[in-house]
């Protein structure tokens, strides 16, 4: 374990290094909290979207806009930097019988298979998590704060990161140890009842987020301001939403970052924003984003995710029973693993798991992309606030790439891109100009 020390040692010493020698690159300078609609999206005869989402584009500096697309292509590469770092700790762990070895003493430890299971788990997660942690620190830290997007020091982000990694010691030692005792039991049918349970699993996490684990890491309280909740307020309860607080999370403590989700699952289901979004946002923006949320609920978008996710769950499981069968026949002694059951096949699965969800990345993305296209419809006939939606998009600039490439938004936008939503926002004023000037947008009646 020496050299792992060593490498958690170097990479905490340079991420200080970063810190106290590097000023953000990125200047975070937050227009004021009103909406400035440019001559070309002013309604009347002459309105055109094309012109009017030219114009919203063209607030962005290029400075600020070469800086936003080299962070967001920078993203890119990281998919492929994590994929094959996460294959080569895995690959580690099987070839040098690590995991091996991490099993054997956990069944020194005790004789009860479930626990064996749960110290294996723990052990494999804190040598997976020292072997990842450079890249971690890079991708995390240090370039959050080379593009001026992080606010926190390296000793709140490690607080931050050890209680992320005690979350998944906790929830997910016993999670693990419970589809493993599943695999011992059911010996043909392991990959069908291990898929239920792991959909059961997914659904808790969904359910406790809002309540146990989002309090963790930020402190969320009802937001108490009628100039922001009373239109949002009044819109929830015009759609039909059950929503009597809105709650706002201290996110300015991480990041620059302005955002808002719709949390939990049935009981537990919250909309909040976040402290930047509060501070930053004008009126219109902020009902035009809350709009949105609005319609992930409406669309039961959240329900809809759960059913997709369990078709992408059982389809990995049928992939592990085939995979696993035949990996293991031809290296499953020499890596010391006695069949699907024992844990120390973890890193294998990992391994298995990384690949098809990276292969599946432009599959999921998709699918997301869609669903957000459909909050957005919905949040602009809700909310009826084009350029606050807009302006929403411009501020999302600061770290996204406005205009990709159709095969770029297909690949890796998980959401559309800020210049179609700012387009699909301008489209939707030329059809409701009315709303907005109606002595300019109504035709002359006929005369007799």
């Amino acid at each position: 374990m020496k050299p792992l020390v060593r490498i958690l040692f170097c990479a905490l010493l340079l991420g200080s290094a970063v810190l106290a020698g590097a000023a953000p690159t990125l200047a975070q300078n937050p227009p004021p909290a009103t909406l400035t609609i440019p001559p070309e999206a002013q309604p009347g005869p002459a309105f055109e979207a094309e012109a009017a989402t030219r114009a919203y584009l063209a607030q962005v500096p290029p400075a600020a806009k070469a800086r936003s697309d080299a962070y967001f292509e920078g993203g890119y590469w990281l998919l492929l930097w994590n994929l094959l770092l996460g294959a080569g700790i895995s690959l580690l762990l099987l070839n040098l019988r690590w995991s091996a070895k991490l099993r054997q003493r956990a069944e020194r430890i005790t004789r009860f298979r479930f626990l064996q299971t749960v110290l294996y788990w723990a052990q494999y997660l804190v040598l997976t998590y020292l072997l990842a942690f450079p890249l971690a620190v890079y991708e995390g830290f240090i370039r959050e704060h080379q593009y001026g997007l992080a606010t926190q020091t390296f000793g709140a982000w490690m607080g931050d990161e050890s209680k992320g990694l005690l979350v998944s010691l906790l929830l997910g030692g016993p999670a693990v140890a419970l589809l493993f005792a599943i695999v011992r039991r059911m010996k043909d049918t392991w990959w069908i009842w291990g898929a239920v349970a792991s959909l059961g699993i997914l659904v808790f996490s969904i359910l406790i987020g809002p309540v146990f684990l989002q309090p963790l890491f930020n402190t969320p309280k009802k937001l108490d301001n009628p100039r922001i909740t009373t239109p949002i307020l009044s819109l929830a309860r015009a759609n039909g939403i059950p929503v009597r607080d809105l709650y706002e999370i201290d996110a300015s403590k991480q990041t620059t970052r302005m955002s808002a989700n719709v949390s939990g699952f049935a009981g537990t289901m919250r909309i909040t924003l976040n402290d930047n979004l509060v501070r930053r946002g004008s009126p219109e923006e902020i009902q035009a984003v809350m709009g949105h949320e609005m319609g992930h609920y409406v669309l039961n978008h959240i329900p809809k995710m759960i059913e997709f996710l369990l078709i992408l769950i059982v389809a990995t499981f049928a992939l592990l029973r085939w995979a696993l069968a035949r990996v293991l026949v031809r290296w499953g002694e020499a890596w010391q693993i006695g069949g699907v059951g024992d844990p120390a096949i973890l890193p294998l699965v990992a391994l298995v798991v990384s690949l098809f969800f990276f292969a599946l990345t432009p599959v999921m993305n998709t699918y997301v992309r869609g669903q957000e296209a459909e909050a957005d419809l919905y949040g602009l006939n809700a909310s009826r606030q084009p350029d606050g939606f807009a302006q929403a998009a411009i501020h999302l600039a600061e770290y996204r790439k406005m205009s990709p490439t159709p095969l770029e938004e297909t690949l890796f936008y998980d959401h559309p891109s800020g210049r179609n939503r700012i387009l699909r926002a301008m489209q939707w004023k030329a059809e409701n100009q009315r709303l907005f000037a109606p002595a300019a947008a109504a035709p002359e009646p006929p005369k007799p």
